[in-house]
């Protein structure tokens, strides 16, 4: 009868019976999600502790970050969505912004807890929605694959697939152990994502870290232990510097990315859910947009790079999850792996790469939404896409893809097609390049 009533209690709360779900299906949405995404607590920790930051407390960060993220998109906005540290926006912290800062990982927090207030403030204003609409397709559509090239470079670089060289800038590496472990990886990661296999990326990241603790190339202490401290990273997150420092670009760049992720994800997940009303629209989306601002925030708070929404989520809504106790399943099993982190520390850094390259793969779908037929719209799509990982800067990326959209359209005798938006990124940038 308890069990009943708890059932009822939470259909009450969720509605997941209205939605055409039952308490079952929900849970089991919940973990697929989790399976899809639980990567993050071994690729995250990796990146950011090349920054210098505590490899445990990074770890404990990203689950805490992940785990009531989660909860919060789940209970207070209804929606399916799972959130954590996003892959991108990690890497532009721990590649771009702390190198810019001398090394200080703290004010680089800085910027990231500063971005989510902006966020914030923009989910309760017009203004979210104007910058949403004011943006061209097609360069959305650039700057999430320009990213997931990044990510790519970066996961090659991490197997030694793909070295520095003072003739061609990049070559070949050698095809060492981690270049053949990361590649016979990314083969069988692709392969089991083909045959819809949940969990494919965790899984060929646990597969290759077990080879290199079998041939003893990488030390093992064990899987589950109590976790680690937070205290290396908790509230160091440096706002003062972050002013001081001249932070408008490094913000812009982590609130702009983070803004139309989610709304990509929000809009992607919500549709598969069939949760979009007659006229198009998403219910609570207010809701969710705070939810996912708060998010960069409590990450940041916590010690990790922004946190986000996760397209895995589609996954669960695949698996049958429509409301919010997916999303507070999710959240339950990021709690539970706190307790992972001798696992976390085993896995070398190219069992890693092949998620990397695998994302960003999935990340270059969107250029398929490009009108190619339009050189207007197709010519700085393109030069966004790949200014990206060549100048090894999200920002510096977006800003060439906007200087050149602002100049064709112009040229081109369609200035009517620029947003108000594109011109004031555009003119940021220019500015920077002045006087820098």
């Amino acid at each position: 009868m308890t069990g009943q009533k708890g059932r009822h209690a939470l259909d009450r709360y969720f509605g997941f019976s209205a939605a055409g779900s039952t308490l079952r299906t929900e849970v089991l949405a919940g973990i697929t999600t989790y399976l899809t995404m639980a990567y993050i607590i071994f690729v995250n920790p990796t990146i950011l502790s090349g920054t210098g930051m505590d490899f445990g407390a990074v770890f404990v960060a990203t689950c805490l970050a992940a785990a009531i993220s989660s909860a919060i998109m789940g209970i207070y906005a209804n929606y399916p969505v799972a959130l954590a540290p996003g892959m991108g926006l990690n890497a532009y912290f721990a590649f771009v912004v702390v190198p810019q800062f001398g090394g200080d990982w703290r004010t680089a927090l800085g910027c990231v807890f500063l971005s989510g207030i902006l966020f914030f403030a923009l989910s309760l204003s017009p203004l979210r929605e104007w910058l949403i609409n004011t943006l061209p397709r097609s360069l959305k559509s650039a700057i999430a694959a320009g990213i997931g090239f990044f990510l790519a470079l970066i996961g090659l670089e991490n197997a030694g697939i793909v070295v520095a060289d003072k003739a061609t800038l990049v070559t070949l590496g050698a095809f060492s152990t981690p270049a053949l472990l990361a590649s016979a990886g990314f083969i069988v990661l692709a392969g089991l994502a083909a045959r819809k296999v949940p969990g494919a990326i965790i899984l060929t990241v646990l597969g290759i870290t077990a080879i290199a603790v079998g041939f003893g190339l990488q030390a093992f202490t064990g899987i589950a232990a109590a976790p680690p401290s937070l205290a290396p990273t908790f509230m160091q997150m440096n706002l003062a510097g972050a002013i001081e420092a001249g932070f408008v670009t490094i913000v812009l760049v982590f609130l702009l990315v983070d803004l139309l992720d989610t709304a990509g994800t929000l809009v992607s997940v919500a549709a598969r859910a069939k949760m979009v009303d007659a006229d198009g629209k998403l219910p609570r989306l207010r809701k969710a947009m705070v939810a996912d601002s708060a998010a960069s925030m409590i990450g940041a708070a916590l010690g990790t790079s922004t946190t986000t929404a996760y397209i895995e989520s589609a996954a669960g809504v695949d698996a049958g999850g429509r409301t919010g106790l997916t999303a507070v399943v999710v959240a339950l099993l990021f709690l539970a792996s706190l307790f992972l982190a001798p696992l976390a520390s085993a896995v070398p850094i190219y069992a890693t790469a092949p998620a990397l390259v695998f994302i960003a793969c999935l990340m270059a779908r969107g250029l398929a939404d490009i009108d190619w037929d339009d050189l207007t719209e197709a010519v700085p799509a393109v030069v966004t896409a790949i200014a990206i990982p060549l100048t090894f800067s999200i920002a510096s990326g977006i800003g060439l893809g906007f200087l050149t959209y602002v100049g064709v359209k112009v040229l081109a005798g369609k200035h009517r097609d620029v947003g108000g938006a594109v011109v004031v990124i555009a003119a940021a940038f220019a500015l920077k390049l002045a006087f820098t």
